[in-house]
């Protein structure tokens, strides 16, 4: 099968060599490690066992031609400007799998619960994605493996080898069997999950909490939650998102005291938002937290908690991208 990468980060870089490692046909679409990977191409140390891949890379999406499916490894914020550049990869058959933290810009196209329809202009301010990829090509997805990128081309793979994925009508089809398959060939863990939604949200439970809370306060997941005033202000984040979740319909299979204990198990980890402000990178606020706000105010749900962390993760992605630290 033929895969294009779009967004050859930590996440994208490593998907693509174990693909590339199994036999698969795959581009990466990269900028600024786009020299550094063509040279060495992606080096992968991981307690898995180190590795190199050497899978094709490219920063013109034209010249890779339709594929059988499209990953968007994107951060969620970049979607919006890569989005009028899929057109080139996308065949009458091309999948396009969505693997962007939060809540994504399909959440209600083929949806038939509370709010069906719904546009959210946060995550999709115009509708500039939704018009650039049609429902029916939609797989959604949700990462698990944590990697980071000290160098370009070099991939620290952490822990985790999980992509759930899921048809937005909760079916199972044919493609998503087919690159269940392909992933499980390349090592990976692959589920097809019959309510992708759910998933989605059990990993924003703890990110929309932690990941701004980190940048604004400079502080690790375990520090966070082990502070008195820092964990009641998670807590408090956590219980207005789930009760956005429940309005929507979502039953938690986890409690926010579960998310807190395994936010404080983990320790000394830096959240990818805090890096993202160390390094004066925009912040994936709006898929992470502002989307939640938006639904909380199609839903009439208060979430005085999380509006004030949001409105100042606001002003400090404004002030750290402007100074570049």
């Amino acid at each position: 099968m033929k895969f294009a990468i779009y967004g050859a980060g930590a996440i994208g870089a490593f998907l693509g060599a174990k693909l590339s490692l199994a036999g698969e046909d795959v581009t990466l679409i990269a900028r600024s490690t786009l020299q550094a990977m063509r040279d060495r191409g992606v080096r992968v140390r991981s307690p898995q066992g180190d590795f190199t891949a050497h899978p094709a890379v490219t920063d013109d999406p034209k010249k890779i031609g339709p594929v059988d499916y499209l990953f968007l490894t994107v951060k969620a914020h970049s979607l919006t400007q890569i989005a009028p550049q899929m057109g080139p990869m996308l065949g009458p058959e091309t999948a396009v799998v969505s693997a962007q933290n939060g809540i994504p810009w399909w959440y209600f196209q083929r949806y038939s619960g509370p709010l069906a329809g719904t546009h959210l202009e946060s995550v999709d301010p115009g509708g500039i994605i939704s018009r650039a990829v049609a429902p029916g090509r939609v797989i959604g997805c949700v990462i698990y493996p944590a990697t980071e990128m000290p160098e370009p081309g070099l991939i620290h793979h952490l822990e985790g080898d999980r992509f759930s994925i899921g048809e937005l009508e909760g079916v199972t089809t044919v493609r998503c069997k087919a690159l269940a398959r392909a992933l499980i060939k390349a090592g990976l863990k692959c589920p097809i999950r019959s309510d992708i939604r759910r998933d989605l949200w059990v990993k924003l439970l703890g990110n929309m909490a932690f990941n701004p809370i980190s940048a604004l306060a400079r502080g690790t997941m375990g520090e966070i939650a082990a502070h008195p005033f820092t964990s009641r202000l998670a807590r408090a984040m956590m219980e207005e998102a789930d009760a956005v979740a429940r309005a929507l319909g979502v039953e938690m299979p986890v409690t926010v005291d579960q998310r807190m204990a395994g936010a404080e198990k983990v320790g000394p980890h830096k959240t990818s938002m805090l890096l993202d402000a160390e390094a004066g990178k925009p912040l994936e606020l709006e898929s992470l937290v502002g989307a939640v706000v938006e639904l909380g105010e199609h839903l009439g749900v208060p979430m005085p908690n999380t509006r004030a962390v949001y409105a100042c993760a606001k002003l400090l992605d404004q002030v750290s991208t402007a100074r570049g630290r």
